[in-house]
């Protein structure tokens, strides 16, 4: 036990020295579901409520390997050309353990008068808090590490932006959720880095019973490789979502979505990680519950891009 607790401390100090991690939202694979998420400008774009559950276990057979939950939920504003969202989510990695409280707002243009194009700008504003797992800061081991001893555990307000357009069959998103970065003085670098995100896909109709939609998501953060999603998923007589994804030098996927009523949905999805560490992971799981409520009424008759 005291060997794994060594190691995780040494990975925690390297990662914090080298300027890559702490303080980074987590990516998912059903990213073009979870989009309040990295964009405040999203807020409201279904006009009526939805709510979104994740969890993500990554890098399953790696002791530690990241573990991810996020609650997340929107609505327009009746009468009102406003959005409103919130977003909690909570990361683990190995003792490392991030959380992420932030509440959206946002308004929309209608650009023309069948209001098929919107151009929709968002704000986010709310807080971060890193924590190591107890067990390792009350470990008589490790009371006098000089590295457990010099973190701050504070809360870390912060705000982000965004914009979000989308025409008659396609939408685009480019955001960044967090506008300041933070760092400790202390012997060990622990930095809150700005990460920015452009996110789009484009629903095209086969016939009345097929639909095929090709999403992508691009993350640029300071000091980080550039992270690059793309999917491709088909749309079955209105009930389920099947499709691959691929995540540059890292990962590919399946994806499935199942539409069990006209509120309620279910997915989830599977990465097969082909970077170094396929060779000590089994991949990665996925798990999403989406409920959609009736109200408020949506105003636009422009399609569902069911994003």
């Amino acid at each position: 036990m005291s060997l794994i607790k060594n190691i995780w401390i040494l990975i925690i100090a390297l990662l914090l020295q080298m300027d890559l991690l702490a303080q980074q939202l987590p990516q998912f694979s059903q990213y073009m579901y979870n989009t309040i998420s990295i964009n405040p400008a999203y807020a409201g774009s279904r006009e009526f409520m939805v709510i979104n559950i994740l969890n993500r276990n990554q890098w399953i057979g790696v002791k530690g390997g990241p573990i991810t939950q996020t609650f997340s939920a929107h609505t327009s504003l009746p009468q009102t050309k406003f959005g409103v969202g919130l977003s909690l989510i909570n990361d683990q990695l190995g003792y490392e353990k991030t959380t992420y409280a932030y509440a959206d707002i946002s308004y929309t243009i209608n650009l023309n008068y069948f209001e098929e194009y919107k151009l929709a700008f968002g704000l986010k504003v709310g807080a971060s808090k890193y924590d190591i797992d107890s067990d390792l800061l009350n470990d008589p081991l490790y009371s006098d590490d000089l590295f457990l001893n010099t973190i701050n555990y504070n809360w870390y307000p912060n705000i982000g932006a965004g914009l979000y357009f989308r025409g008659e069959n396609f939408y685009l998103g480019i955001s960044t959720p967090k506008l300041f970065s933070y760092k400790q003085n202390n012997e060990y670098v622990y930095i809150e880095r700005v990460s920015y995100f452009l996110n789009g896909g484009y629903l095209i109709d086969i016939n009345k019973h097929l639909k095929f939609k090709p999403t992508f998501l691009v993350k640029y953060t300071d000091g980080a490789p550039l992270s690059f999603d793309i999917s491709s998923l088909f749309y079955f007589n209105k009930k389920l979502w099947l499709g691959a994804s691929y995540r540059f030098s890292d990962s590919f996927g399946f994806i499935a979505n199942f539409k069990i009523n006209e509120n309620l949905s279910l997915g989830y999805s599977f990465d097969y990680t082909t970077s170094i560490l396929g060779d000590f992971t089994s991949g990665s799981h996925e798990f999403m519950i989406n409920y959609e409520f009736e109200f408020p009424k949506p105003r636009c008759k422009c399609k569902d891009l069911y994003n």
